[in-house]
């Protein structure tokens, strides 16, 4: 089953959704969609490195991401704004990535996999790294479901609670390295903020409880991914851009939706 291209392109498309889905709840209730954004850029300077190195992209990637999140937290504090910190870093890293990668020597690279994704060329270790880190990702999320959600609506509450906040923090920067490394080859780093943000926005409309939130986003994810899929097939687009889509089109249904009842 798995040597069929489209099956590949569909499980990977599932196995990212579910892993952007809830955590990209925790990205809108922390209000951290820029942050998201600058550590999906600097995946592109995480790709020039693998390239060059000779290594994984997918710990490339990681690793880049991490010391993105490093770069910001020792920046922030210094008469500095967060958000022109982020600027800086999430465009300077995408510019030096893409040049470095202009700079690798032998066979030229496709920059338009890397930016947009390219998920009808998984193979089954792509398909197994998606899956791994979205698996961890879950698992993650699962298990420290209580604690990341007390952090998030308060970080007094939860040190009342006995649970150091700034863990939390990185558990969550940790999942967004994680998240990033695995949906670069499906919708590319230009579109991965994407998928962390439009499917949690859409549940938000209907999601009485943060459980129920993170379950309804994770499934708009899985529905924007096929349906991505599938629209691209028929009309010959880009898949990626496609998954994008379908994930806005049912956002703006949602925001109707809403509106006619109110």
């Amino acid at each position: 089953m798995l040597d069929d291209f489209l099956v590949r392109a569909a499980l990977a498309g599932v196995g990212t959704a579910l892993a952007t889905g809830a955590l990209g709840c925790f990205v809108i209730w922390r209000r951290m969609a820029y942050f998201g954004d600058a550590m999906a850029h600097a995946a592109v300077l995480g790709v020039a490195l693998s390239l060059a190195f000779a290594m994984s992209i997918f710990a490339g990637v990681v690793v880049t991401a991490l010391g993105m999140a490093v770069l910001f937290l020792s920046f922030t504090g210094r008469g500095q704004s967060a958000d022109a910190t982020l600027g800086v870093l999430a465009h300077g890293a995408l510019a030096i990535g893409l040049v470095a990668i202009a700079l690798v020597p032998g066979q030229r690279v496709s920059l338009e996999a890397y930016l947009f994704g390219d998920v009808l060329s998984v193979s089954r270790g792509d398909l197994a790294v998606i899956w791994g880190g979205a698996l961890i990702v879950c698992g993650i999320l699962a298990s420290q479901w209580s604690a990341l959600l007390t952090s998030t609506l308060s970080p007094d509450l939860a040190h009342a609670a006995g649970i150091d906040p700034r863990k939390q923090d990185y558990l969550i920067t940790l999942m967004l390295a994680l998240v990033v490394a695995v949906a670069i080859k499906v919708v590319g780093a230009l579109l991965i903020t994407a998928l962390l943000i439009i499917p949690a926005a859409t549940a938000q409309r209907f999601g009485r409880t943060p459980e129920m939130m993170a379950v309804t986003a994770s499934i708009l994810g899985v529905i924007a991914a096929l349906g991505g899929l599938q629209g691209a097939l028929i009309m010959d687009t880009p898949v990626g851009p496609s998954m994008v889509c379908v994930a806005a089109v049912m956002f703006v249904a949602a925001m109707s939706v809403r509106q006619r009842r109110a």
